[in-house]
Formats: structure tokens, C-alpha cells, sequence
């Protein structure tokens, strides 16, 4: 006869199943799995969890230790500065930085035009991803100060650029002219300068309903489109994953364009640059609420995410304060500015007069202020007006390379 198993024994944690030494216990065998931010794949929750470290019976063999390509390399960023970032161009600044000279995996491409300017970072390989945190792909990021200033010339540069980038990865991932899309509008439609997604969605030309009705000379010129705008855990109780996955299965697009607020590492760079990759998107993983990848891996399809910079961490802000720089568009500044605490807001001030002390060359005193200020996320003040800027130029650039048959002088005019 089976020996009874008594209650406090069932409940008592269980040591670590991602086997890292790093991480001891979980919290317990039918709860989440392991919080540690260095584990490289936790078992799966599951009620039936009965083994220490090999999973439950329905954790396929081998489980431990394996996860997709982006998950890792997002998992690796957290632990470096690029988890304070979605923004590739920074994220390999700041890894040449750290590294001392030229990055292995990587390729950099840069083109000035007359009021923006274009940063291609393509990622090759797995060791290149990990040293970023991005997963490998192209990443493109179309900048313009003159986004923040709302003009006129650098909005039409910026959206016929982002038109054409667009385009370019749609025919790279082999989707036709004529190929359903689905356009996915992340984020919280109640917070403002995460309702970029949203917001963008509301000015699409959805098509997909009336493609059929269409005459057969205006079918080349609109593609079938559909979108969806699934919110966020918070509104729904589901999964932004589980909501796209079930959609992508019931349509079945030929690809994904996914459209969410991203956070930078500059604030040069807020609500003044526009990132475009083939690699997906990881929802949150710019200010650390990390949530399932969209990406071709998972769906089965090929992923388009786009974005624009609205937040960045106030610990960012502070740290270029404290080594006396001015951020940079590379995050690191081109030359010395004295710190002036007295402009500072009321938080940074205190967060400088605790880390003054300790402070060095290499802005090492920011540490004593990360604990407290390591959850503070800022936006610019005027963002109410800049996040419908940023919607309007990226819906105009969406319609524009999604149906080849509207005249991008008309998009153009329709922005203004």
C-alpha cells in the first residue's frame, strides 16, 4: 500500500527544475514556475508536478534548458542594459561600448537623408542575439528630430521611409500583393502613451470583409486586411498571445504586423524615432513585464513589429546625470556637460545626493539609487500630442504599403 502523503509535505517547495545554481526553490510544485531572471527554461506549472528537477509527466524530455531563440536572447537582455531598451541601434551601441570594439554577428548600416536618418542592425547569429538581448533579424529604426517639433517636411520624409522599409520586409517574408495581413494594435487603450497600438488600429483601411464584393480591376490595388486590437492582460484576464494565436488561426494571414509603444534608452530618441523588425515582438519587454514573444516561431507566420519610443526609465535619465553626459543618440553623449542638480526634478535630485558620494568616472553611484528608482518609467509631458502624431504617421505608412492602389500624396495630406 502506497505510503499517504500528508498536506505540509505536498506543499513544501520544491528545488529549482531550471537546475541553476542560482535559483533554489520555487515558490511551490503547483504555482508559477521559477522567478529567477537567470533561468533558461523553467518547467512549465503544472498540477501534476511531482519531480524535483524533471518537470511533470506531461514536460516533454529534455524540456529543461531549451526555449526559442527570442526568448532567450530576451531573457539575456534583462540581465544587461539592453533590457532597458527596444531599441536595437542603442542596444548594439551599448554593447560595442561595453565590449570595447566591433561585435561579431552583427552588421550596422546607416543613411542620412535631408531631415531623417536610417539605422539598419542586422543580427545573424545566436551569440550576437544573447550579447544584445534582441532575437536575430533585421532591425531598421528610422529617426527625426523633427518628429518632436511637428514638422511638416520631416513627417513626410519619415512616413514615405517607413512606407518603403515596410514594404521591403513584406516582400522579403515572401507576402504577396495581394496576401491577407493581420494588424495587431498592442497595448493598453487606457494609458496613453502605451495606446499607440490602438490608436493606430482605429485608422486602418480594413478591407478583408469587402475584398470578395470588390470589382475584379480594384482587387490589385486594396489587400485584404483585417485588425485587432486584443488590450492587455489587466483589461481582458487572456493573453495578448493566446488572443493573437486564436485569431491567426481562425484568418489565417499570410503575415502579421504587430504595432505596439516602445521604450527607449534615450530621450533624444522619444516619440522621435520608428523601429521596424522582422524578428517580433516580446510585448513589455522594454520595462520588464515580459510576456509570451510574438514571432514566427510561435504562429507559424512571418511577423512585422513596429513601434515608436514613448517611455524610458527614469534610472536611465538618472545615470547620464550622474557620469555628466548628455544622453546622447547612442545613449552615451558626444561630449561632457556639468551636472546641475538644482534642474533636476525633485526625484532625480534625491536620487543624486545618495549616489553623489559614491559616484565615479564610470557612473557607478547610479547603483545606489536602483533599488527604489529601478521601477520608474516616464513619458514627455506633451505626450497626449505626440502618441496621435506617431499614430497618424504610422496608420498613414500601414494603409500606404498595404494597398498598393492609395497615392501616398493623398496619405500625405490626410497627416497634415
Amino acid at each position: 500500500m502506497p505510503r499517504a502523503t500528508s498536506t505540509v509535505e505536498r506543499s513544501r517547495p520544491l528545488p529549482c527544475r531550471s537546475a541553476l545554481p542560482c535559483c533554489r526553490l520555487i515558490r511551490n510544485r503547483t504555482s508559477r514556475p521559477c522567478d529567477c531572471p537567470r533561468a533558461v527554461r523553467p518547467c512549465p506549472p503544472c498540477p501534476r508536478a511531482r519531480r524535483p528537477r524533471g518537470g511533470c509527466a506531461r514536460c516533454p524530455p529534455g524540456a529543461r534548458g531549451r526555449r526559442a531563440s527570442g526568448a532567450t536572447a530576451g531573457r539575456t537582455g534583462q540581465r544587461s542594459g539592453a533590457a532597458r531598451t527596444d531599441l536595437a541601434v542603442e542596444a548594439f551601441a551599448w554593447a560595442q561600448a561595453r565590449r570595447g570594439g566591433a561585435l561579431a554577428g552583427v552588421q550596422q548600416e546607416r543613411r542620412a537623408g535631408t531631415h531623417a536618418t536610417v539605422h539598419r542592425v542586422r543580427i545573424r547569429d545566436m551569440q550576437a542575439a544573447r550579447a544584445l538581448g534582441k532575437a536575430p533579424g533585421t532591425y531598421t529604426t528610422v529617426e527625426s528630430a523633427g518628429l518632436r517639433d511637428r514638422s511638416q517636411e520631416a513627417r513626410e520624409e519619415v512616413l514615405r521611409l517607413v512606407t518603403e522599409e515596410l514594404q521591403a520586409l513584406l516582400r522579403e517574408q515572401g507576402v504577396g500583393e495581394e496576401s491577407a495581413v493581420l494588424v495587431a494594435g498592442l497595448g493598453n487603450w487606457n494609458a496613453t502613451p502605451d495606446s499607440l497600438g490602438p490608436r493606430v488600429v482605429g485608422q486602418l483601411l480594413v478591407t478583408r470583409h469587402l475584398h470578395a464584393l470588390l470589382p475584379p480591376e480594384k482587387r490589385g490595388s486594396l489587400r485584404p486586411v483585417a485588425a485587432i486590437s486584443p488590450g492587455v492582460l489587466g483589461l481582458t484576464g487572456i493573453e495578448t498571445s493566446e488572443i493573437v494565436s486564436a485569431v491567426v488561426r481562425q484568418v489565417q494571414p499570410a503575415a502579421l504586423i504587430c504595432v505596439d509603444a516602445l521604450a527607449a534608452g534615450s530621450p533624444q530618441r522619444l516619440c522621435a524615432t520608428v523601429q521596424l523588425t522582422d524578428a517580433g515582438i516580446q510585448p513589455g519587454a522594454g520595462v520588464g513585464n515580459v510576456r509570451r514573444a510574438l514571432n514566427r516561431q510561435e504562429l507559424g507566420i512571418p511577423v512585422i513589429a513596429m513601434g515608436v519610443p514613448t517611455v524610458i526609465h527614469a534610472l536611465r535619465l538618472a545615470q547620464g546625470a550622474l557620469d555628466g553626459r548628455g544622453a546622447g543618440a547612442d545613449g552615451g553623449g558626444d561630449e561632457a556637460v556639468p551636472v546641475r542638480p538644482q534642474a533636476f526634478p525633485p526625484l532625480l535630485r534625491d536620487a543624486h545626493a545618495q549616489a553623489t558620494p559614491m559616484a565615479g568616472a564610470d557612473g557607478q553611484g547610479v547603483a545606489a539609487a536602483a533599488a527604489w528608482m529601478d521601477s520608474l518609467i516616464v513619458t514627455p509631458k506633451e505626450i497626449d500630442v505626440l502618441i496621435d502624431d506617431a499614430a497618424d504617421l504610422l496608420a498613414g505608412a500601414v494603409n500606404a504599403a498595404l494597398h498598393p492602389g492609395l497615392d501616398l500624396d493623398e496619405v500625405l495630406r490626410y497627416i497634415q
